[in-house]
């Protein structure tokens, strides 16, 4: 029987797919990893020909998307930093919560995090960092895998229930883990490797009472005592909820 399955030749876009799409995946090339990228490796990342690669950069280059260095390279372009402060979830957010953060920061002199949750993953929109506080392996804008953080695991136990079902599966462990932290009010989250480190978090709710983000306070394992810190976790989200609550009503 003869297979009538398209059949990919060379480095060739699929067939239809919109402009746009290819766009995106020049930009998805770039991470902490590759802040800087040639030609060459923006097709051999993306998976495509060099000529569409060349063709998009310019129009993107144009537009502000990436910028070109001395030596030819290209970096992500400022112009997609004024837009993307643009998101509420980001941005606004990131400016309701941060006096909150600071105060937390200050008080415990530990790393502190706040991330919102973008469907199977928690993307950091703020880190305030301390010394000696052991490693954090993850960035502002990053991505971190919800059901193994402090705030992953704040955010999933909020989810909606199919979105859960799909993370968690048969994992038992971490459905007892998701039910605690909707009966305490927040998280504790171990990690052994590269350091060990602790991590307390809590969700932040809106004027609807739905969970829209979730701090936590990382600190190393043996510094950490999770009933003492917890209170103070839970107090800085429930104030930056009601902060939240009340813009959002101010905006209505």
């Amino acid at each position: 029987m003869a297979d009538d399955t398209p059949r990919a030749r060379g480095r060739r876009p699929p067939q239809g797919e919109p402009v746009l799409d290819r766009a995106f995946r020049l930009l998805e090339c770039f991470g902490p990893a590759n802040r800087s990228l040639s030609l060459a490796a923006l097709s051999d990342q993306s998976q495509l020909p060099k000529a569409t690669t060349l063709r998009l950069a310019r129009k993107l280059v144009e537009h502000g998307a990436l910028e070109r260095t001395d030596s030819g390279e290209y970096v992500i372009g400022l112009r997609l930093l004024g837009i993307a402060s643009l998101a509420p979830r980001g941005h606004g957010l990131r400016a309701t919560a941060l006096p909150y953060l600071e105060d937390l920061h200050h008080a415990t002199g530990q790393h502190v995090l706040l991330a919102v949750r973008d469907g199977h993953e928690a993307v950091l929109i703020e880190r305030l960092s301390a010394r000696g506080a052991g490693r954090v392996a993850y960035r502002v804008g990053g991505r971190m895998p919800l059901p193994s953080t402090g705030v992953g695991v704040a955010l999933l136990a909020h989810a909606p229930r199919p979105a859960q079902d799909e993370i968690v599966g048969p994992n038992t462990e971490l459905r007892t883990l998701l039910a605690a932290v909707r009966r305490d009010g927040f998280a504790v989250v171990s990690r052994l490797r590269p350091d060990p480190m602790t991590s307390i978090a809590a969700p932040i709710l809106d004027g609807h009472r739905t969970t829209i983000a979730a701090l936590s306070v990382v600190t190393r394992s043996e510094n950490v005592d999770p009933a003492a810190l917890s209170p103070a976790v839970v107090a800085v989200a429930r104030a930056i909820s009601r902060a939240t609550a009340a813009l959002g009503a101010q905006v209505d």
